[in-house]
């Protein structure tokens, strides 16, 4: 996203917000990310982001500290170089933990609590013996909290299908949503016992689909059209992050016609009313969100 066309959708959201940045790369290497940063915070907001961690050094670490960056949540899909660099191909697992340590120093340097420090992990069959010793590493590297979630992609729609055949395959092999939930539950008991040794926080997700208070009204389930906008680089609106790129599913453009005149449009009142119904969009229903999986 061009600066110019940031500030102008920045400007027109309130304070005292939170702005996630965040896309389908690495957010680190856009060359004003920090610029961007220093810029929502001065508006009154709270910026956080995701990162694999990769291409760190030491004046980036210190600008995560200095821009005021909130909190960062790191990705690490495994404990050992095997695991993680099988699944993180190119990356290596000994450069992301030395890159954590450059953010821990500039906290050090610079007497701050900022960025908060965060691990995400994707689990999967190759991976799910590992996860206790992620959160031990977790704990043992400073960081304060460990989301893990499953390995879930929507292929079944717009321009992504057929293109990314291999990218299904990898997902029916490693996706735990059809494994042996005993096997599963004992990993997650051994992780929880862990977290609760060391104290870290570990949130996990559902074993399969999680049952609904409401299985009929849409918003129950997923509220994000509400509550969050979701904006692609280029100032196109989506319902949320799920969708991945504008040309799955779009509800008009903020760059052009402004954040609230979208934000009111027949367009997104239409997809709000249909995600409340018994019929949501089709996108929605093969969401693991809408599903209760994620």
């Amino acid at each position: 996203m061009e600066m110019t066309l940031f500030k102008d959708l920045v400007d027109q959201f309130p304070n005292e917000g939170e702005l996630h940045l965040q896309g389908l790369g690495e957010p680190l290497l856009h060359p004003r990310f920090f610029e961007m940063v220093s810029y929502a915070v001065r508006h009154g907001m709270r910026v956080t982001t995701n990162s694999n961690m990769t291409r760190l050094d030491r004046e980036r670490a210190e600008e995560c500290v200095r821009s005021k960056l909130s909190w960062i949540r790191i990705s690490i899909d495994g404990s050992t170089p095997d695991t993680y660099e099988s699944i993180r191909t190119g990356s290596r697992l000994e450069r992301v933990l030395g890159n954590i340590e450059l953010l821990r120093q500039a906290k050090k340097k610079f007497r701050a609590a900022a960025p908060r420090l965060f691990l995400v992990m994707v689990i999967m069959r190759r991976n799910i013996h590992e996860l206790k010793e992620v959160v031990r590493l977790a704990h043992d590297r400073g960081l304060e909290q460990v989301f893990v979630q499953h390995l879930c992609y929507d292929l079944s729609e717009g321009p992504i299908r057929g293109r990314h055949r291999s990218m299904q395959d990898f997902i029916e092999a490693e996706s735990l949503l059809n494994a042996d939930r005993n096997d599963i539950q004992s990993h997650f008991n051994d992780a929880l016992a862990t977290a609760g040794e060391l104290r870290i926080e570990l949130r996990l997700p559902h074993l399969g689909v999680r049952p609904h208070a409401v299985p009929g009204v849409g918003r129950t389930r997923c509220d994000w059209p509400w509550r969050s906008a979701y904006i692609s680089s280029d100032g196109r609106a989506m319902p949320c992050c799920m969708i991945g790129i504008p040309e799955r599913l779009t509800l008009g453009n903020m760059a052009r016609d402004g954040v609230l005149p979208v934000w009111n449009s027949g367009a997104y009142r239409e997809f709000r009313s249909r995600l409340a119904s018994d019929d949501p969009p089709s996108l929605c229903r093969t969401c693991s969100v809408y599903r209760g999986t994620f």
